[in-house]
């Protein structure tokens, strides 16, 4: 029985909340384009990602009109770019990046992740190889994301490539200074890392997935806002349980809308449909922010204490409302706090109340890490790879993924304000309380060993 009530907040959603599915991801295998000649590989590349996506984009704008449903982001996903650069050389990765962006754009998606390289464990030349051409890669490129693995709970965390990384980082945000280091922001490091996440920068196509696969995140954090405002509204005095329990029916409600556009979406193409990835996921528009979530429910002032408690509740009640609503929940489903990306977090860090040590705090609850936050461009890479091993810390420890985004921008200092527009925000550089005294640490090298899960506590 169809109920009523349920249809109208839905129809609300839409109407008033900014509902939105954040993005159809569409995951290509491109393992069997290997070969001797990159520019064979190149041309096998180009020609299965524009046979396989060409009706995306269309499809998805076909369901938009048909729903309401507005599908905001159309990407592409592929198996690690790594796989494809045996034997050859540095000039090949950059060539097989600046294909991935000809075939992107000719298929009229927003991005394509899978520029990737899994060293989690150890490092194979190919992947030394991606990695040595990333800053030309990503700042050559529109629409390329690339990605790193540097540790997980099972293998422990590897300090030689979160050494690489930080150096990595710095030299992708020097070699576009010209665009205040934007090509940084297209990077990612990761513990833990998803096969099957959805969202950029750091989505790929997983080994154990599809040949192609249709991944969705939904998203709607303004819709979860005016739910808990709502419940305020009637009961002020609500509980910390009650606001839980609203989010829940809310994050339920959202993942349905985002379930039926996915599935529609791959059916129309006669592909399996893969997750539902149900993270909150901000943009910089007033009224879809994460941290006014936040502030919603009685914190103020972020960075507070309690924000971190908040965190956590926020990210539980969306992951039980989501894996409710649907069993084919994946990616990393939770709630983002990508600074940038959230006009209220970026205000907050501008006014000095949310530092960056409370940020990785939050980190610890939150569902994925250290986002899209703008340091300096003379930070020391020492400082970078202690940011690395310590959000890896987290992410290992506690069985979770933990991820960072930072972006180092050249000539620019402390309180320098940067507006990169349109879905990736604005904010205020920050830096780090002490940024120094780590060195003889981090440049020790080799592994931190995996935990020991038997004594947990």
């Amino acid at each position: 029985m169809i109920n009523t009530q349920d249809v109208l907040s839905t129809v609300r959603m839409l109407e008033e909340e900014n509902l939105d599915v954040r993005t159809v991801t569409m995951g290509i295998n491109l393992t069997d384009c290997v070969g001797p000649s990159m520019p064979a590989v190149c041309d096998k590349v180009y020609e299965k990602i524009c046979r396989k996506a060409a009706n995306l984009v269309r499809v998805c704008d076909e369901l938009t009109a048909r729903y309401g449903v507005p599908v905001v982001n159309k990407r592409l996903a592929t198996s690690p770019a790594s796989l494809l650069l045996g034997g050859h050389d540095r000039k090949d990765a950059i060539a097989l990046a600046k294909t991935l962006d000809r075939a992107a754009a000719e298929v009229q998606v927003d991005l394509i992740g899978g520029f990737t390289a899994l060293v989690h464990k150890g490092m194979i030349p190919a992947e030394q190889t991606l990695i040595e051409s990333m800053p030309e890669a990503l700042a050559t490129t529109q629409r390329v994301c690339a990605s790193m693995s540097v540790g997980s709970t099972k293998a422990g965390m590897n300090v030689d490539a979160i050494q690489l990384a930080a150096k990595t980082i710095l030299r992708i945000a020097d070699e576009s200074a010209d665009n205040l280091g934007f090509a940084a922001a297209k990077l990612v490091v990761f513990v833990n890392i998803p096969e099957d996440n959805p969202f950029m920068a750091g989505a790929y196509l997983g080994a154990g997935e599809p040949e192609t696969v249709i991944n969705v995140g939904v998203s709607g954090p303004g819709v979860v806002k005016r739910s808990v405002e709502r419940l305020l509204e009637a009961h002020p005095g609500a509980t910390l349980d009650e606001i839980s329990d609203e989010i829940k029916h809310t994050a339920f409600r959202v993942t349905r809308t985002g379930e039926l556009i996915g599935r529609e979406v791959a059916a129309r193409l006669a592909l399996p449909f893969g997750v539902v990835d149900l993270s909150l996921a901000p943009t910089p528009r007033i009224g879809d922010s994460i941290g006014e979530i936040y502030q919603t429910m009685g914190i103020h002032k972020l960075g507070a204490p309690g924000t971190t408690a908040a965190v956590a509740l926020l990210n539980d009640a969306v992951k039980k409302g989501g894996s409710f609503a649907s069993s084919s929940v994946g990616g990393l489903s939770g709630a983002f706090i990508p600074v940038m990306e959230d006009h209220a977090l970026a205000k907050a860090v501008a006014e000095g109340t949310l530092t960056l040590e409370k940020l990785e705090a939050m980190t610890a609850v939150c569902s994925v890490g250290l986002d899209m936050i703008l340091l300096p461009g003379d930070t020391p890479w020492t400082t970078i790879c202690g940011m690395i091993m310590d959000e890896s810390a987290i992410g290992i420890i506690n069985r979770k993924t933990t991820a960072l985004r930072l972006i180092p921008v050249p000539g620019k200092q402390p309180g320098d304000f940067v507006d990169y527009g349109g879905l990736f925000g604005s904010g205020t550089i920050t830096s780090v309380v002490c940024p120094t005294g780590n060195e003889a640490f981090v440049q020790r090298g080799g592994h931190v060993p995996a935990p020991i899960q038997s004594l947990n506590n």
